[in-house]
């Protein structure tokens, strides 16, 4: 947890979601199937977005799992691509390096801003920490 505020600004940069958007993604991938009801009740202690379940499911991070039968409420699951970017997350906080190339990493581009820029020293620093850790570790 130590590099999370980098991660989760990296994250942010990367795949152009909010810090809510991130929160709420770690959430649901622990509940695999959920309502819609289930998604308003932990929304309710995040900041106000009253558009925020359609635009995750606009944007793709949210599938519908099963369509709703009789009285059966429609059941949704994290997509592949949100899956995706929580395992990220959860390599990333477990030790594995931030790619620096630009190709890859909006923060390591030309035109970054001032911000970037700086996250961009914590990451090379955080990957400097890991690969270091390696080291010890091999002894």
């Amino acid at each position: 947890m130590k590099y999370w505020r980098v991660i989760r600004y990296w994250i942010q940069s990367k795949y152009d979601v909010s810090t809510a958007d991130i929160e709420m993604m770690l959430f649901l991938y622990s509940e695999e199937i959920f309502s819609k009801k289930m998604f308003a009740q932990f929304e309710q202690c995040m900041s106000w977005d009253e558009n925020r379940f359609r635009r995750l499911v606009k944007e793709g991070w949210i599938v519908l799992w099963r369509e709703r039968k009789g009285r059966k409420a429609n059941l949704y699951k994290l997509s592949y691509k949100g899956q995706t970017l929580v395992r990220t997350i959860y390599r990333k906080l477990n030790g594995e390096e931030i790619g620096e190339s630009p190709s890859l990493n909006p923060l390591f581009r030309n035109d970054a801003s001032y911000m970037d820029k700086q996250y961009r020293k914590m990451i090379v620093e955080m990957n400097e920490f890991i690969k270091q850790q390696r080291r010890l570790a091999q002894e």
